[in-house]
């Protein structure tokens, strides 16, 4: 199985730009569909974006669509999130996760097989 570990979380200003990473350890990465998730007090975990196993589709929660990319590098085992623009309603723990079904891009947590332990993203409004 994949471990996952996410970093790059922190306090940012409304407006401003972070870029999360997550470093997956125990398997080639290139075998897994990625995605990144979101919680937020008192919510159920959403969708945010998720990448293909190549790199070569993206998709993207409609709230932040524009405004974050995700990307990854399979030759580091590593993938990211850029985020920009961001507004108080960003505000969440991220959680990057791996998906090792054949499926190209997925949207919903149960699509997803392993999970890492997530990073706080706080954006000051």
């Amino acid at each position: 199985q994949v471990q996952l570990v996410e970093s790059g979380g922190e306090l940012v200003q409304a407006g401003g730009s972070l870029r999360l990473s997550c470093a997956a350890s125990g398997r080639t990465l290139s075998n897994y569909g990625m995605g990144w998730f979101r919680q937020a007090p008192g919510k159920e975990r959403e969708f945010v974006a998720a990448i293909s196993r190549n790199g070569g589709r993206t998709n993207y929660a409609d709230s932040v669509k524009g405004r974050f990319t995700i990307s990854r590098d399979n030759f580091k085992n590593m993938v990211y999130l850029q985020m920009n623009s961001l507004k108080p309603e960003d505000t969440a723990v991220y959680y990057c996760a791996a998906d090792k079904s054949f499926r190209v891009v997925g949207r919903f947590v149960n699509e997803y097989d392993y999970w890492g332990q997530g990073t706080q993203v706080t954006v000051s409004s």
